[in-house]
């Protein structure tokens, strides 16, 4: 290795500490950290485990180490130390020999004598002593937000919603590597010509048992593959596919989506006209409308019109009565895709959640008079909180007469048995895919 070459653990402390000091998001991140590095083969496998292995489980990580360090040390002291504890806990294959001596290493590389001696001492000592145990933990909610390392208020909330298992069991998923999923673009190829496709570029992949569109990645990344430059697929979480099936599409009409970036749904509802009708996809940031674009060109779908503007003056560009059906995709906490983007639950606050459905309502209400007489609205969120999605619900409907709640009928068979009180959430541990919301209006009048 040249000396100007970073090692895969001194380019993961890079990334953990961006992550925390600047609040990047880590998948961006680590993207376009493995480009810029230039890192291939099992070193991408490697940074990608304990980069977000240790962001995930930081304060899990905190509480192991707690016993260990005596006096305050510098936050990239503290990544280098968590870090290593991550590898020598979780990693089997990784040596404990191998990641003291990285460890240190790294310590003296980046700091002096004393700071190596520190991190050594400090995690020999873990070695010699073991970590404390997490069963000494009295409090059920305060166990599971130590265990799973999320927030204790975040636990609080969930079990005040959902019950102690229920949140245990959503804490615990959200601590699993997401598996890929693809949606295959059916004005294209067929699913069946796809899969026979990628084995051609050593890629494996299964069907999914929840949607007709969807595939898995067993081995290989579908994003890296020259079928998704060809547009023949797309990579979505399933649980994101399903809002197309509560649009109850028919070819030729005319969709809205409200808050449409990087455009996997608006692209789904294009494929699912089959190349008729318009799909209007607005987006509030003008670099995240470029994204549906390309998304759309790569796909070969036209139609698809975009336009940069907050959704909230949506009625300043169309006439009341103007669409079939209208998706407001809402912004929402992300609380549904914690095993993608770990660094969310440290970042977000209780006051936040609340601010949040303000935001929701006012764009349920500003594209609701653009709605057609018994036409649909579909309102998701990426998110499993009761005030964000039944609360806003509740909201929109008490504001709204001229609105009421219709059925998911048109749900794969599969998900059917998620639909509850005609609203769908679906949580991480269901069928392994992102928590996610979805309800459906149908204007009366």
């Amino acid at each position: 290795m040249s000396k100007n070459k970073k090692s895969v653990r001194e380019v993961a402390l890079d990334v953990i500490e961006a992550v925390e000091k600047n609040q990047s998001y880590s998948n961006l991140l680590l993207n376009h950290t493995i480009e810029k590095h230039h890192i291939s083969g099992p070193d991408v496998g490697l940074l990608t485990e304990i980069t977000y292995g240790t962001i995930q489980r930081k304060m899990t990580l905190d509480y192991f180490l707690a016993p260990f360090i005596k006096k305050k040390v510098d936050p990239w002291v503290r990544q280098l130390l968590r870090l290593s504890l991550y590898q020598m806990i979780y990693l089997d294959k990784v040596p404990d020999r191998a990641v003291l001596f990285e460890a240190v290493e790294l310590a003296k590389k980046r700091g002096h004598k004393g700071i190596s001696g520190l991190v050594n001492g400090v995690l020999r000592s873990v070695q010699r002593n073991g970590v404390p145990s997490l069963a000494e933990i009295a409090d059920p909610v305060e166990r599971i937000s130590v265990e799973t390392s999320h927030p204790f208020w975040l636990v609080k909330r969930w079990t005040e919603q959902f019950g102690l298992e229920k949140t245990r069991k959503m804490c615990e998923t959200n601590l699993l590597a997401p598996h890929q999923s693809a949606r295959v673009n059916t004005v294209k190829t067929t699913k069946v010509e796809l899969m026979e496709k990628l084995q051609t570029e050593d890629i494996e992949v299964k069907e999914s048992p929840i949607l007709p569109e969807a595939i898995y990645s067993i081995k290989g990344n579908l994003a890296k593959t020259s079928f998704y430059k060809d547009g023949l697929l797309t990579i979505q979480d399933e649980s994101s596919m399903l809002v197309s099936y509560a649009l109850e599409l028919d070819k030729g009409m005319r969709v809205l989506d409200a808050c449409a970036a990087p455009g996997g749904k608006t692209t789904h509802i294009a494929e699912k006209l089959q190349g008729t009708g318009e799909v209007f996809a607005m987006d509030l940031h003008p670099h995240k409308v470029k994204l549906i674009e390309e998304n759309a060109r790569r796909l070969g779908l036209e139609n698809i019109t975009t336009k940069a503007l907050d959704s909230r003056k949506a009625s300043d560009i169309h006439e009341s009565g103007t669409f079939d059906r209208i998706l407001v995709d809402a912004p929402c906490s992300g609380l549904g895709v914690l095993r993608r983007k770990p660094d969310i639950k440290y970042t977000k606050k209780e006051e936040d959640l609340n601010a949040l459905q303000t935001i929701q309502l006012d764009i349920l209400s500003s594209v609701a008079p653009l709605l057609k007489k018994d036409g649909l609205l579909v309102y998701s969120t990426c998110t499993v909180d009761e005030n964000e999605n039944t609360g806003t619900v509740e909201a929109f409907l008490a504001a709204h007469p001229e609105f009421e709640e219709h059925s998911l009928t048109a749900m794969p068979e599969a998900v059917k048995p998620f639909v509850k009180n005609n609203k769908l959430q679906i949580f991480p541990q269901d069928f392994g895919g992102d928590g996610f919301f979805i309800a459906c209006f149908r204007k009366k009048v």
